[in-house]
């Protein structure tokens, strides 16, 4: 099976499960032969956590003894017990002697003091035998060190099993880890002649229920989501997790240069919106945050509001995955600013002819200048095609 179909297989089942934080599927007892079952056992875990633990990585555990599994837990909500932690005390609480076990972990063992205590000491003081780990934390306070500290601890280390998967699970950590800002995923739903309204602005729907309910779950894994003022002044839309069930909601964030939006704006229903500007303006700043929203100003040299600096400051605020759903001049703008990582597009087998667009991007004067990107996935959804497409 390609990791993306198993990828794929991961997600769908996690909608079902990340509502019920504390139920654990594994079955005690259940055998596993091989470093890739026990690592695809621990992913399958991790994924039930895939709306809950940010800002921390999504991680599940798996403990084996002589084959079989004694123990089995996944990352809680920040400030409760990680993967490790879990699936040790799920075998205390079933009278199993870690000791001389294996521990199948999606993630390096942590080594650091945070909210919790290290991981890493954990597992040592459990006396296992042997740490699995699918990838490396690129996180600068554990890099490594929780792996050598097992080791140096006389724990055997393997790193490295079905690392791509694991690295799929935590693509977000992963990016603000490693580049200091959130892995942005841009989506957009379109006829298969690429337009996503007519030109009245008429868009209700162009893609059918299930696609619809597919793009509510990739809202629900990113940490925040983010759109212009454009969109709301024009659909005024809600902005949140509606058509699954979610514990959490993404933050919502609204790109405003200019301080437009009006505080009867559905997205800022419940506090708590980052409403991002390009020039402060007190009289209009202050009743927002008497609403309990947050007025952000960044601007560029062109007086607009500065989106390059916009998801360093994400990053610095522990967003892991940034949803953007946008008009065409803001989804313009993020592509040609380069801060965009990924598209997410739904087409519809419809023709609409000329209408309004995915993105406002500049004519080309030649090939060599066009944006390449590649096909991570393609599955059809209902009626539609689903398409996950990369920048190169």
């Amino acid at each position: 099976m390609r990791s993306a179909e198993r990828q794929d297989q991961l997600l769908t089942g996690a909608v079902h499960a990340a509502a019920d934080i504390q139920t654990l599927t594994v079955k005690i007892l259940v055998e596993i032969h091989s470093d890739v079952q026990g690592i695809r056992l621990a992913l399958e875990l991790a994924a039930k956590g895939m709306f809950t633990t940010t800002p921390n990585p999504r991680v599940g555990c798996v403990i084996v003894k002589e084959n079989k599994v004694i123990g089995s837990g996944y990352t809680q909500p920040v400030g409760h017990a990680h993967a490790e932690v879990q699936a040790l005390n799920d075998a205390a609480d079933r009278g199993f002697d870690v000791s001389g076990s294996t521990v199948y972990v999606t993630l390096e063992p942590c080594s650091h003091h945070g909210r919790t205590p290290p991981c890493a000491d954990a597992l040592i003081r459990a006396r296992v035998g042997r740490v699995v780990a699918a990838i490396a934390d690129p996180n600068p306070l554990v890099s490594g060190q929780g792996l050598a500290r097992l080791e140096a601890a006389g724990i055997q280390v393997t790193c490295g099993v079905l690392e791509q998967e694991a690295r799929e699970m935590n693509i977000g950590f992963l990016s603000r880890m490693q580049r200091g800002k959130p892995w942005v995923r841009m989506k957009s739903a379109a006829s298969l002649d690429g337009m996503t309204a007519l030109h009245n602005g008429i868009s209700q729907w162009i893609t059918g229920d299930e696609a619809r309910a597919d793009g509510h779950y990739w809202r629900a894994r990113a940490c925040a989501i983010l759109t212009g003022i454009g969109t709301v002044m024009e659909d005024d839309p809600q902005l949140n997790v509606r058509a699954i069930d979610t514990p959490r909601q993404p933050q919502r964030i609204v790109i405003d240069s200019q301080l437009q939006i009006s505080q009867h704006a559905r997205v800022l229903s419940g506090g708590g919106t980052l409403i991002v500007a390009a020039q402060s303006n007190p009289e209009k700043e202050k009743p927002l945050r008497d609403l309990g929203h947050e007025v952000l100003v960044l601007a560029n040299a062109s007086g607009k509001v500065d989106l390059a600096a916009l998801m360093q400051e994400l990053g610095r605020r522990q967003i892991n995955e940034l949803h953007v759903e946008a008009g065409f001049k803001l989804n313009g703008s993020l592509i040609r600013e380069g801060c965009v990582d990924e598209l997410l597009v739904y087409l519809a087998p419809t023709l609409l002819g000329d209408a309004q667009r995915m993105f406002n991007l500049p004519a080309l004067e030649s090939l060599e200048h066009k944006k390449n990107l590649t096909f991570h996935e393609v599955k059809q959804i209902g009626a539609d095609l689903r398409i996950l497409a990369r920048f190169i």
